[in-house]
């Protein structure tokens, strides 16, 4: 085992030989203590030791069996390949066939897929060989799949010892809260939730882990918030972890007095930019959210607000294993915890990883993002605008599900809006973009928008499969709507 590996067995086994009863895992029904747990995963080391094979996928849905598994590979010094929910078939076989996953644990509804794939059941196990080795680093213990702003998702290999170390900052930044329930709302795929039920699990706290079809989420957005809510009055959870659309449905939910967020004790928001507004309204209706930054890249979490240590609008101060600094354009280098590398890549990472997000500093060291490198547009008044900052202003107001804002050697910028509801009137999205135009710069305000037929989706490929929009094909759909005055020049 790796020194961090070894560190947290030794954890897990420590509250086992306590044997105090604590819940230690939850799921939609079967509950485990810290004792069993250990059991369970030496039981599950032993399977994979009998196996013989190096990787391991998991496709499995949240739960207990999903942890279990997870634990037994790291700890038994296996690869293992989670595969996200919402990724389409295509996408899991490309997955698999790119990383040699020689065994998958899957769900009984992937059975015809498997089979497809080549892969045939023995016992827990599907299972099926393959000539030669991936193109994967030595010592990647997890491999995560992005799949970036095209189909094809992407692999970023860590060891066990740069996710480790994360999930062990983790616990420490939340700690002075004393957290002793978190609840998984995000697949256990997404590696900031993955890294967070690693973090609950070195605090010996309950870990539950409901499905979630019982949370009532489906795919990589859809979410039915009375059952969500539900779940939530239920379990009474102290801490969750929320992208900014869970945490949008939280505070209006607490608002309209249908959520209570006094038990909630550290409630960490990331994935997607958060405005400013947003964050003060869950404060003041007592919700403790504190906003972070990572990338798969640096095995998630980089930055984090805190208790004692928090600026809203900020995404926090580097966390102690990571040490971040600007280049002269502005983008955020971060050295510490970075990936070995590509899987089916040869190159080796720089020792300052570029994210490719662009950032400021203030006096006490806490990092404000101004949005992505790649996504920055030019004014025809010669004026930088990252679109990042404009969508989310416009989508956490309530009335806005998507944003999509261009600019691009135009006089005025033009947005692209779908509803959150089919009776929202234009009037209330006008209201929307004017609410969201008062705390932004003239430059960098909405001054025309343009009411969707049809929300961007993963089936019109106007979006990722995680649900990031697709730049050049929205602009390329929409560009006589965008930029009309251009088009007309263009055609004359």
């Amino acid at each position: 085992m790796s020194p961090e590996t070894r560190r947290f067995h030794a954890v897990l086994r420590g509250y086992a030989e306590r044997n105090d009863g604590t819940v230690a895992l939850w799921g939609d029904t079967l509950k485990m203590d810290y004792t069993a747990l250990f059991a369970e995963v030496t039981y599950r080391q032993e399977r994979l030791r009998a196996e013989g094979v190096k990787v391991v996928a998991l496709a499995l849905d949240n739960g207990v069996e999903a942890m279990l598994w997870d634990l037994a590979i790291l700890f038994e010094g296996l690869t293992c390949l989670t595969l996200p929910p919402f990724f389409s078939p295509a996408q899991r076989a490309h997955c698999l066939e790119q990383s040699h996953a020689e065994r998958v644990i899957a769900e009984p509804y992937l059975e015809a897929e498997l089979h497809a794939g080549g892969y045939r059941k023995t016992g827990d196990f599907w299972c099926r060989a393959f000539e030669g080795r991936p193109s994967m680093p030595l010592g990647t213990a997890k491999v995560t799949f992005t799949s970036g702003t095209t189909g094809t998702p992407k692999g970023v290999c860590l060891s066990a010892d740069s996710v480790l170390r994360v999930a062990r900052e983790l616990h420490q930044a939340s700690h002075t809260s004393d957290p002793r329930h978190h609840l998984a709302l995000l697949p256990l795929a997404i590696l900031l939730e993955n890294l967070g039920c690693y973090a609950a699990l070195y605090a010996g706290a309950t870990l539950s882990l409901p499905s979630q079809k019982s949370l009532g989420i489906q795919g990589a957005s859809a979410v039915d918030a009375a059952q969500l809510l539900g779940c939530l009055a239920v379990r009474q959870p102290h801490s969750l972890i929320l992208v900014p659309q869970l945490l949008l449905m939280l505070v209006i939910a607490a608002e309209q007095k249908a959520f209570n967020p006094q038990g909630l004790r550290f409630a960490a928001v990331g994935g997607a930019r958060v405005s400013k507004a947003l964050l003060l309204r869950a404060q003041q209706l007592g919700v403790p959210v504190f906003e972070g930054y990572g990338l798969s890249e640096c095995a998630s979490v980089v930055c984090l607000n805190r208790p004692g240590a928090q600026r809203p609008g900020s995404v926090g101060q580097p966390l102690p294993h990571v040490e971040i600094r600007l280049a002269e354009d502005g983008e955020v280098l971060i050295k510490g915890s970075t990936l070995l590398g590509y899987l089916g890549q040869t190159e080796q990472p720089e020792q300052w990883w570029p994210s490719g997000d662009l950032g400021a500093f203030d006096d006490d060291g806490f990092l404000y993002l101004k949005g992505r490198k790649k996504h920055q547009f030019v004014t025809s008044y010669g004026r930088n605008v990252n679109p990042d900052w404009v969508e989310a202003e416009l989508t956490q107001g309530g009335a806005i599900a998507q944003a999509f804002v261009y600019g691009e050697a135009l006089p005025e910028n033009h947005a692209l809006l779908w509803p959150h509801r089919a009776d929202c009137t234009d009037a209330q999205l006008a209201a929307a973009v004017a609410l969201a135009n008062s705390s932004l710069p003239d430059y960098a305000q909405v001054h025309r928008w343009t009411r969707l037929e049809e929300p961007f989706t993963a089936a019109n490929r106007l979006l990722t499969a995680n649900g990031r929009p697709r730049r050049d094909a929205i602009v390329a759909r929409y560009q006589s709507r965008l930029a009309p005055a251009l088009n007309e020049e263009t055609s004359s």
